[in-house]
C-alpha cells in the first residue's frame, strides 16, 4: 500500500515542518486537496502555498481538484510539476481532452469518483489515465466517517482496470485508518489517502508505517 498523507490536516502554521516529517516518516506521496468553494462548499490552498508545499516535500505531490473550470486550475499547478493532477469526472465535460493536455504537460492524469458515480463512469478512460481516486466521504471536509458501499464500487472497479489498464493505480480518500486497511488493500486499493489520521498521531512514521500493509 502506498501512502499519500493529505496536508488538509496538517498544522498550517507549522507547513513545512509537517510536511518534511510525512516525507522523512516513509510516505509514498503528498496529497494536495485544491477546493474553490464552488464544486465543493469548502476553500483551502492556491499555487502561492502549494510552492512551499513543493518545495519542502521530497516525494511528488498528488494534487486533487475539487474545483469548476478544470483546465484553469491545471494550468496553475502544473509549473509545480506535480506526479499526479487528478479531476472530478463529475465536473469535466472533456475529461478525455484535459486526460490528454494533464499528459502533455509532463504530469500523470487521474479521474475521480465522488461516492455516487459508479466504477463503470471511468471505463471509457481507463486506457488514458495513470489513477483513479475514489471518494469514500463526500467531498469538502476532512476527518468524515468511511462510507463502506465504496467497497463494493472498488472491486469492480478493480475487475475493470485489471482489464483494461494493469497500471493504473486505485487510489481511495475518506476515513482511512489502520482498522479498514487491510479490507481495502484486498478491494484492490493500491494508494490510500489519509489526514485526520496521520496528522493525530504523535509518531507520523508509526501512522504511516500502520498503513502499509
Amino acid at each position: 500500500m502506498r501512502v499519500a498523507p493529505s496536508i488538509l490536516s496538517a498544522d498550517f502554521g507549522n507547513l513545512a515542518a509537517d510536511v518534511r516529517a510525512i516525507c522523512e516518516g516513509g510516505c509514498d506521496l503528498v496529497h494536495v486537496d485544491v477546493m474553490d468553494g464552488h464544486f465543493v462548499p469548502n476553500l483551502t490552498i492556491g499555487p502561492v502555498v502549494v510552492s512551499a508545499v513543493a518545495k519542502a516535500a521530497t516525494k511528488p505531490l498528488d494534487i486533487h481538484l475539487m474545483v469548476e473550470n478544470n483546465t484553469f486550475f491545471v494550468d496553475l499547478f502544473a509549473p509545480l510539476k506535480p506526479g499526479y493532477i487528478t479531476f472530478h469526472i463529475e465536473e469535466e465535460k472533456n475529461p478525455h481532452r484535459l486526460v490528454q493536455y494533464i499528459r502533455e504537460l509532463g504530469i500523470k492524469p487521474g479521474i475521480v469518483l465522488n461516492p455516487h458515480t459508479p466504477a463503470e463512469a471511468v471505463e471509457y478512460l481507463l486506457h488514458d489515465v495513470d489513477m483513479v481516486l475514489v471518494m469514500s466521504v463526500n467531498p469538502g471536509f476532512g476527518g468524515q466517517k468511511f462510507i463502506p458501499t465504496v467497497v463494493e464500487k472498488i472491486k469492480r472497479l478493480k475487475v475493470l482496470r485489471d482489464r483494461i489498464n494493469p497500471d493504473c493505480l486505485i487510489e481511495i480518500d475518506g476515513g482511512v485508518n489502520a482498522q479498514n486497511i487491510q479490507m481495502l488493500s484486498d478491494a484492490g486499493v493500491d494508494v490510500c489517502v489519509a489526514g485526520s489520521y496521520v496528522f493525530s498521531h504523535d509518531s507520523y512514521k508509526t501512522a504511516i508505517e500502520s498503513l502499509k500493509v
